[in-house]
């Protein structure tokens, strides 16, 4: 499944035909039939429900799934997949549930407040996404056990005390013995 970050059908105004579960990211992604007969891949914002119609480009409405410039959002907006170099598409506020913030437009470069808590200078003329992506809640739902987080790649986390002398500082002792 190819994601289309560049958003670079312009003013060509697209329906929302399918929302997919994607293997390679936590979000969903949607399929958009364009008026011009082609078929894209985006990420699924918050809210999106079938049959809704987006659209990217510069002279349109600020509603959520439509890509613009900067320059012509209002301070404030929710944003997400947005381009740090023109022309390149989205690389910031991608996973699920991400969004960032414009704060600021100052002469050729507009702040922004990002997922992580970084703020940063980006060109105004680059694309975003209004709105947050979907599937918000995906790090709150319970793996359920050990097995599901191995899956992931995640192994078991040991305590020291638990170990040995050899393998930890706080390792040995007769019964559960105090660190030090």
């Amino acid at each position: 499944r190819k994601i289309d970050f560049r958003r670079n059908e312009k003013d060509i105004s697209g329906r929302i035909v399918t929302i997919e579960y994607d293997p390679n990211r936590n979000a969903y992604i949607c399929l958009i039939h364009y008026g011009d007969g082609e078929k894209r891949y985006i990420l699924h914002p918050r809210g999106a429900i079938i049959g809704d119609t987006i659209v990217s480009g510069t002279e349109v409405p600020i509603s959520m799934g439509n890509a613009l410039p900067l320059t012509d959002m209002p301070l404030g907006t929710a944003i997400h997949n947005i381009e740090i170099t023109l022309g390149k598409g989205g690389q910031l506020a991608r996973a699920a549930g991400a969004v960032a913030k414009l704060i600021a437009k100052e002469g050729k470069s507009a702040t922004l407040r990002l997922p992580s808590g970084e703020v940063r200078l980006i060109s105004k003329n680059c694309l975003a996404t209004v709105g947050q992506v979907g599937n918000v809640g995906v790090n709150q739902k319970s793996l359920g056990r050990a097995g599901s987080k191995r899956w992931l790649g995640k192994r078991p986390v040991v305590r020291g005390v638990a170990m040995n002398p050899v393998d930890h500082p706080h390792g040995g002792g007769e019964g559960r013995a105090p660190i030090g």
